[in-house]
């Protein structure tokens, strides 16, 4: 069962197809938050439009909406801040609707192709791997793909982003003991290999140092929390939850 690697939406549309299961890993910031999130006890509803049709879904599904970062308040913390999910002072919802462009917009392309989507983060990449592999989430014939989301530049268009790069490439080193890789994928995971701090890298990367600049210095320490988490969230009925 081959592994393939792949950028952003574009990526997904691709391979998706083919594929019995996507792995999406958006490290900064919307796996790590689905991640914390469904540690809370929340299936998260992804939606890829963060506009006014979002209040809309939210209101479809029952779900609470979230916010963005510098929107949420004490009353309503929920926002694509994985440290403020994790420290809110009122209980987690049951549903949370979670807008993001890049993961979540990857997750519904994936999705609308019948394909199962797992969310994966440096916090859980072990823990997806093993899934994975104890899981029988691929076939011979239906090979896993794992993708990168990366980041927009002004234009629309894909900004290659080094968090995403090693958070796929942790995945793909886990998994390349038991699956054949793709160059791409091999090449994704050799990088993971030889990062010899990717704490260190996480915090310096362009994405890192934008979260520094915006005032969220802590959602930068929450996704560096290697291998922390045993949570696997799966995309089941359009919502995230954590795998059986």
């Amino acid at each position: 069962m081959t592994v393939s690697f792949g950028w952003g939406p574009v990526g997904a549309r691709v391979l998706a197809p083919a594929a019995a299961c996507v792995v999406v890993v958006d490290v900064l910031s919307f796996t790590t938050a689905v991640g914390v999130a469904v540690e809370g006890g929340a299936a998260v509803l992804p939606y890829r439009w963060k506009d006014a049709t979002a209040a809309a879904y939210a209101r479809e599904k029952d779900a609470v909406l979230a916010v963005g970062r510098r929107e949420a308040t004490e009353a309503h913390p929920w926002s694509l801040s994985p440290a403020a999910l994790r420290t809110a002072p009122v209980p987690m919802p049951d549903r949370l609707v979670l807008p993001s462009p890049n993961g979540s917009t990857i997750a519904a392309e994936a999705a609308a192709r019948g394909v199962t989507v797992v969310a994966a983060s440096l916090r859980n990449h072990s823990a997806v791997a093993r899934r994975l592999v104890d899981g029988g989430y691929g076939t011979a014939d239906r090979p896993l793909a794992v993708i990168a989301s990366g980041e927009r530049w002004p234009d629309g268009s894909l900004r290659p982003a080094l968090e995403d790069l090693l958070g796929a490439g942790a995945v793909l080193s886990a998994l390349r003991g038991t699956h054949p890789l793709t160059p791409e994928a091999t090449a994704a995971a050799t990088l993971w290999d030889a990062t010899e701090d990717p704490v260190a890298a996480l915090h310096g990367c362009d994405s890192g140092r934008e979260l520094y600049e915006y005032g969220f210095p802590q959602d930068v320490a929450v996704a560096a929390e290697l291998d922390r988490s045993t949570a696997v969230p799966v995309l089941v009925d359009g919502a995230f939850q954590e795998a059986p």
